[in-house]
């Protein structure tokens, strides 16, 4: 890889702390209030997933309460959740700002800068199709920029959005990640590349590559570490 920088002198954008919009109950704050220990196991498998109110609420359960000597379920109720299959719980849906947050604090390979502070990504260049069921192929596009028309870390930049989001997404999402059009000269040869699995594949089995990567990802995730220190 050559010392010599394709762009000296990136254009810096200010990033602010973006507030997630979601905020999860946490499923496990409730459950000293079961008055046994098979109430405690039936809130467990349940409080599995997320929303976790809103699921016991639905399903016709009542939060136990310390003060309450009412039964917190009717048998009926329950034999019908031990006959619902999990996969039938509906899931929360991943969003394009959730995607945005995953790939945000990527570091760029030539510059101690993330992606975001380059705008190389931003939030309007990511499309999310979650139909949140593993029978079902849900989508991802990522578009980026490159800093410059004739950056030859384009292919590296992609290959770093692409691990990045094979790491951390379920398995039912197939993942695109392409050069935003018009912003780089080599913009097709290099979709093309990152369209083809086997190449990427066989990229990234060149030690220093993924390496370098793994650079990028990892220096990207000290910054959302640090995001979250109040």
């Amino acid at each position: 890889m050559s010392s010599t920088k394709d762009n000296a002198n990136p254009v810096v954008h200010s990033v602010g702390t973006r507030k997630r919009t979601k905020n999860p109950l946490d499923p496990f704050q409730r459950w000293e209030s079961a008055k046994s220990a098979e109430d405690r196991a039936i809130l467990k498998a349940l409080t599995d997933a997320r929303n976790t109110v809103n699921l016991l609420e639905h399903a016709g359960f009542r939060i136990p309460s310390k003060t309450s000597h009412q039964p917190c379920f009717t048998p009926s109720l329950v034999i019908r959740q031990q006959r619902e299959s999990v996969a039938e719980i509906q899931r929360e849906l991943i969003d394009s700002e959730e995607i945005f947050d995953i790939i945000r604090n990527i570091q760029d390979p030539e510059h101690p800068l993330t992606l975001e502070q380059l705008n190389v990504v931003n939030l309007n260049h990511v499309e999310v199709q979650d139909h949140g069921v593993s029978d079902t192929i849900s989508k991802v596009e990522v578009r980026f920029t490159p800093t410059i028309p004739h950056c030859s870390m384009a292919t590296l930049i992609g290959l770093c959005l692409s691990v990045k989001l094979l790491r951390s997404l379920p398995p039912r999402f197939k993942i695109t990640v392409q050069i935003q059009p018009g912003t780089h000269a080599s913009e097709h040869a290099i979709n093309k590349q990152l369209s083809d699995k086997e190449r990427v594949c066989a990229a990234l089995e060149n030690a220093h590559l993924l390496g370098v990567v793994n650079k990028c990802i990892g220096n990207g995730m000290k910054g959302e570490l640090e995001g979250l220190v109040p």
